[in-house]
């Protein structure tokens, strides 16, 4: 059982998309942004960070979690997407803490430990 102590500070959904896939991507965000009260991050054409495709952010807080997460559920339309928290520890929250909609994707965890201990 974790620690009373930790706690959840936000949460982020990682949308996952491909040339094929972005118009539903761009069709899914406009959902978003319309509906919720959330951070709609910047569009990566390619991979970055642990990320393994092209994706966006969408931040959204503690709050939020029982509105967002069941819409995109019933709407992510095919796409892969990763939902975490934020709790500090990164390489935590993207894998043990984690809940995928479509395919689980191989993150780069690696990538996340270097920036742990740097």
């Amino acid at each position: 059982m974790k620690e009373d102590t930790i706690e959840i500070t936000g949460f982020h959904a990682h949308v996952y998309f491909d040339t094929a896939s972005r118009d539903t991507a761009a069709r899914v965000r406009e959902g978003l942004g319309a509906r919720f009260d959330v951070r709609l991050g910047r569009w990566h054409e390619q991979p970055i960070s642990p990320h393994p495709k092209p994706m966006y952010q969408v931040a959204f807080s503690p709050d939020q979690f029982s509105q967002v997460v069941p819409w995109l559920m019933l709407n992510h339309e095919g796409l892969d997407i990763l939902i975490h928290p934020s709790t500090g520890d990164d390489v935590q929250d993207h894998t043990e803490h984690s809940l995928w909609l479509g395919e689980k994707l191989e993150l780069n965890i690696e990538f996340l430990r270097q920036i742990r201990t740097t």
